[in-house]
């Protein structure tokens, strides 16, 4: 379906990288953070009358996201995953040693999120990743604020611990 003509549309076009974003936050690999956004936008174009105009596109898509991977979840028995950060290039004419020291915390970044626990994984990515406030998340996830609030103090203190390590180890 063209975007082009669809305001609606046009919006979830412009929510691609923020939803993958999201994606690579729950599922941890880039291969099925594409399915999974895959699957949650032919969720919401099958399901637009679900969303109601003047209320948040971005919150609706990152709850049929989060919904989406749930379903993932239940449809596998055991999962064990190995988080393999996506393969990185360097700019031509860049400033190798900035850009590969921007690269190498990046990376350090992900590898200690990947680490954290699904439920501190997915609040650190709404908050602090995609910008959503507390209440949002806590709305989003279908918990108390509360949770979200610890959640998100518990992941960033194992990812502060992580980071840490990984300087004094290097």
């Amino acid at each position: 379906m063209a975007a082009n003509g669809d305001p609606v549309r046009r919006e979830l076009v412009a929510l691609l990288p923020r939803l993958r974003r999201f994606a690579r936050a729950l599922t941890r690999s880039a291969d099925e953070a594409d399915d999974l956004v895959q699957n949650a936008i032919e969720r919401a174009l099958r399901n637009l009358d679900g969303w109601q105009r003047g209320t948040r596109l971005d919150a609706w898509m990152f709850r049929i996201m989060k919904n989406a991977w749930i379903d993932e979840i239940r449809s596998k028995s055991v999962r064990t995953r190995v988080f393999a950060p996506e393969e990185a290039a360097v700019a031509v004419g860049a400033d190798g040693a900035a850009a590969m020291e921007t690269h190498l915390e990046a990376q350090a970044v992900r590898a200690a999120m990947a680490e954290l626990p699904e439920e501190q994984r997915v609040v650190v990515a709404l908050v602090l990743v995609e910008g959503f406030s507390y209440r949002e998340t806590a709305e989003l996830l279908d918990v108390p604020i509360g949770t979200v609030t610890s959640r998100l103090a518990r992941g960033r203190a194992a990812i502060e611990a992580r980071l840490q390590s990984h300087t004094e180890g290097s």
